[in-house]
């Protein structure tokens, strides 16, 4: 059960990495019928009309049509990364200088207190009934 879970766990991590959202699922049909409207207006082929929007000849070819907007895949949250920058300062030395043993002389004595446990006899209980 322990493995089933952690495979689970380990395919949701693998797909939220790949930054797909649900709104990006709802417009696939529209990538789809953008993809057909650049086969029958220019003859490309699917692999070139992934080229053409998302690859290395997108900076020429997004100016060409107004749809590019509503494509999937095209939000600029994809890109975002939060990286925290730490600035440590790379020299830190510590001079540790040794001290010398000073011996202390043992001067510990311990006395027994004295003070009387015993009540006084009048605040004693009685004795004979």
């Amino acid at each position: 059960m322990n493995k089933i879970v952690a495979f689970t766990y380990s395919i949701l991590i693998l797909f939220q990495s790949f930054n797909i959202g649900i709104e990006d699922l709802s417009k696939f049909g529209i990538l789809l019928e953008h993809a057909e409207f650049h086969k029958e207006m220019y003859g490309d082929t699917f692999y070139q009309f992934l080229a053409e929007h998302y690859g290395d000849a997108k900076v020429d070819h997004d100016n060409e049509h107004d749809e590019h907007q509503d494509l999937p895949f095209k939000d600029a949250h994809q890109l975002c990364s939060h990286m925290s920058i730490p600035f440590i300062n790379p020299i830190i030395a510590f001079n540790f200088t040794p001290q010398s043993f000073i011996k202390t002389p043992f001067n510990f004595y311990y006395t027994d207190s004295h003070t009387n446990f015993e009540k006084l006899s009048v605040f004693q209980p009685p004795k004979h009934a």
